[in-house]
């Protein structure tokens, strides 16, 4: 058996950094030795929060998790899995809405590089209904209480000023 830590990474846009994927990298980093968070850049998509923002952010709510790190990265998710070190690809999914989007996905990954193995973690039932989109629509019709509902209680502020600034 290698001794060589199993490392997997976790990718996406995490516009913002939301419960079900937080919920998705407690429960992966319990599965691997290190687990590394892919904040994907894509310049054509009008993000919200900058990179470093959402590195930032996501850097508060996994400080208790000591074999978590989050990187920003560009170009294709399986070459930075690939840059990691790693042959492990955790996608979370929520019920039947992202089925079909991932499994399209990981065929297109395997095609890229069949090294590369995809683990599916289904999103805990609460957070299912769970989406960036969805948060994005309610941030400034919702009261803290209820965006904490949706979004790590830090990422609740930087998120309302973020929309506000974006209204303006």
């Amino acid at each position: 058996m290698s001794s060589a830590p199993r490392t997997a990474v976790y990718t996406g846009s995490f516009d913002p950094v939301t419960l079900g994927h937080l919920n998705v990298v407690q429960r992966a980093s319990r599965l691997f030795d290190e687990l590394v968070i892919g904040v994907g850049i894509n310049s054509e998509k009008a993000a919200l929060f900058t990179p470093e923002q959402r590195v930032d952010l996501i850097e508060e709510v996994v400080r208790d998790l000591p074999n978590v790190r989050v990187e920003t990265f560009t170009g294709l998710a399986v070459s930075f899995v690939r840059q990691c070190g790693s042959h492990v690809m955790v996608r979370g999914i929520r019920p039947l809405t992202d089925i079909a989007g991932e499994f399209t996905m990981l065929m297109a990954n395997r095609q890229l590089d069949d090294e590369i193995e995809t683990v599916f973690l289904m999103a805990d039932e609460q957070y299912s209904h769970v989406s960036s989109s969805l948060i994005k629509q309610i941030a400034l019709l919702s009261d803290e209480d209820k965006l904490s509902k949706f979004v790590p209680p830090s990422v609740v502020g930087p998120l309302r000023t973020a929309m506000q600034n974006r209204e303006n």
